[in-house]
């Protein structure tokens, strides 16, 4: 075997603090090896021009780089070593930036190790084999999961490319968080008015199909063919038939029903539209406080409904859709402030959240876009606005920041002013963060035209005074003083959290998920929106906290490499897969338990019970290798023998 060494500089970053050149006098001398050099910058096109040029000239079979990450160059270079005509996987890489020259300073031990890193590498090219990818057809329509503004925009995006589109929203209605919200920053124009017009959209495309009032049961399957099993929950009414008249809303007795969309600020009955904007606009019951469900008296509804569209013994129905790829754009839940026990833990009608405020300033909301003391119905003269409630909290494990919410609090209060000149707004918060455009010219306007006051520093409590107003009691760290502030009404800016059940679904979707719960891309930098399971997407505030722009972008950027992956007829599974060796299995099923991607199944070889993965199902992440007691089954590329040749060049230098 004829193996050739290249040993990249990458400027400073290795020349810096490991000797390139003694690395590859170093490699040239280890077996096998018949061409090194130590090139300045490998990845650059000179660099890979070289590479093409050395397997010419020198006749190579295969080639090791040493250099940075595989993550981030593998693919780069196995294109390179095919455009001269050699199989992709007869190349190898040595990490020796991350793994040596950015994590000590010591030369001489830096380029000992980076030349044991080498002789790695080599020993492994020796024992490589080719591999071939095998072809396999695309199923050419995609899943959203999730129907807020992210959702929104990639189900559009994708159906104008042509891709049939299923989406679904686990909520009555599309529009997520962003439906909830009166006006936005930092243009303060009508959410509704912006939002509005796409959510027609989704209802009217021909190509997307909507699936509300739905959840994600299972999914099976693999990159270009994923079967997707969708559970529609019962909503009592015939979505088929509903006109969305509200005829029956009218008609319906139960009118205490806690209304979710308002955030619980009001009270809705128990069959309702959520709001006049929803898509779709169809009615649905509330199982728990409809009448006729829990006491089996009244009916109301059915009588008043001019198409007979109530069915009061719906059941769940399971609906089988299969698709090529899935974008999750599930979004966000606010964390559970109720656990600070500080701000009342809840107890004060008078201390709200910043989205139960977005609702009380909506015009369809629960005060008709009027502020309102939830206590007596007065209108506050002073506001107080809390930042950071349940963000950069590490005593609570919510260390990281919510992004948003210095920007919300001062559009909420430039909106106060508005509706109520008269008002005071104060603001508590630890640093403004207002990086995005527009975003600190429009908070320096709450400040300079407003009259917002803003108080450096955290609040320690809030309590009621004898008159029923809250005393706010913070600190003014630039002042170095207690403050105090006597509120009408407090509005706490809390933070944002995965949704709620997202860790169920990134099971389902056999992708990773953070310590928050926000799901995990591929690369932080060079694939924001892709996952580690081929064909899985993110999109939205799923991924991370995000405003509105940017979980518009995420969204068009997600159905963009949808339509790269579904625009050819056949896709290329990855060839490095598990193989059985059918003559060792012993059908023990310990790697059928084991893996986390479903790719293995148990058939039927000769009348006895075998192993078998299903190679285009399998992400090659070798847990039934590990698993297997009988070694029956062996990752490609991957072999034990390759990995203990290894071990062995390692243990002999």
């Amino acid at each position: 075997m004829r193996i050739g060494v290249f040993i990249c500089h990458c400027g400073s970053n290795i020349a810096g603090t490991v000797d390139c050149a003694r690395v590859a006098s170093l490699a040239a001398s280890f077996p096998d090896v018949v061409y090194a050099t130590d090139p300045m910058y490998t990845c650059a096109e000179p660099g890979q021009a070289a590479i093409e040029a050395a397997i010419r000239e020198h006749r190579l079979d295969g080639v090791v780089v040493a250099s940075c990450s595989p993550r981030m160059h593998e693919p780069t270079f196995r294109r390179t070593v095919e455009r001269a005509g050699l199989n992709r996987y007869m190349f190898e890489m040595a990490n020796i930036r991350e793994h040596v020259s950015w994590i000590g300073k010591d030369v001489e031990a830096n380029t000992n190790k980076a030349a044991e890193l080498v002789s790695m590498a080599v020993a492994k090219l020796r024992h490589n084999r080719a591999l071939h990818a095998a072809s396999f057809d695309v199923c050419k329509r995609t899943l959203i999961i999730g129907g807020g503004v992210a959702g929104i925009q990639a189900a559009l995006d994708c159906a104008e490319g042509g891709i049939p589109v299923v989406m679904v929203e686990r909520e009555p209605t599309i529009g997520g968080k962003m439906a909830k919200l009166d006006k936005t920053f930092p243009t303060v124009d009508c959410s509704a008015c912006i939002l509005g017009p796409k959510m027609v959209d989704v209802a009217q495309h021909p190509n997307i199909t909507l699936h509300a009032s739905a959840e994600v049961e299972d999914i099976s399957g693999y990159v270009g063919n994923f079967t997707v099993t969708i559970r529609k929950k019962a909503t009592y009414v015939d979505w088929s038939k509903c006109t969305g008249c509200g005829e029956c809303m009218e008609k319906c007795p139960s009118r205490k029903t806690p209304d979710p969309f308002n955030e619980y600020m009001g009270t809705t009955t128990a069959i309702s539209i959520p709001f006049p904007q929803a898509i779709p606009k169809k009615a649905s019951i509330n199982p728990q406080f409809c009448k006729m469900l829990t006491a089996g008296k009244c009916g109301a509804c059915a009588r008043a409904c001019p198409s007979g569209a109530i069915v009061y013994d719906m059941q769940d129905e399971l609906i089988t859709e299969k698709v090529g790829a899935i974008v999750a754009a599930t979004g966000y839940d606010l964390v559970d402030w109720t656990t600070y026990e500080e701000y009342g833990g809840g107890r004060y009608p008078d201390v709200i959240t910043s989205l139960q405020y977005e609702r009380m300033l909506s015009a369809s909301g629960p005060t008709g876009g009027h502020i309102r003391r939830p206590s007596n119905g007065e209108e506050p003269k002073t506001v107080v606005f809390v930042q950071c409630v349940g963000s950069r909290d590490r005593s609570a494990g919510r260390p990281g920041c919510s992004g948003f919410c210095c920007m919300y609090t001062a559009k909420q209060a430039v909106l106060t002013k508005d509706h109520l000149p008269d008002s005071q707004s104060y603001v508590f918060y630890m640093d403004v963060r207002a990086n995005g455009k527009l975003y600190d010219e429009f908070q320096r306007r709450a400040v300079e035209e407003y009259g917002t006051e803003y108080i450096r520093g955290r609040v320690s409590r809030i309590y009621p005074d004898a008159d029923g107003r809250l005393v706010v009691c913070g600190a003014d760290t630039l002042l170095g003083q207690a403050v105090e502030v006597t509120a009408d009404l407090v509005v706490l800016a809390v933070g944002v959290e995965a949704s709620h059940g997202a860790a169920r679904l990134a099971e389902k979707l056999r992708i990773s998920y953070d310590q928050q719960g926000f799901f995990m891309e591929s690369h932080v930098k060079l694939k924001p929106v892709e996952t580690n399971t081929a064909g899985v997407y993110l999109a939205g505030v799923c991924q991370g906290v995000k405003d509105i722009p940017a979980s518009v972008a995420q969204g068009s950027a997600a159905a963009a490499k949808v339509l790269a992956l579904l625009s050819r007829d056949k896709l290329q599974g990855d060839p490095q897969v598990s193989q059985v060796d059918v003559k060792r299995c012993v059908a023990c099923g310990k790697c059928l338990r084991t893996c986390p991607f479903g790719a293995i199944e148990m058939v039927s070889f000769r009348g006895q019970d075998k192993a078998h993965v299903i190679e285009t199902a399998c992400q090659g992440c070798g847990i039934c290798t590990s698993t297997c007691p009988q070694g029956a089954i062996q990752l490609s590329h991957f072999t034990d023998n390759q990995i203990l040749a290894e071990v062995n060049a390692l243990c002999q230098r």
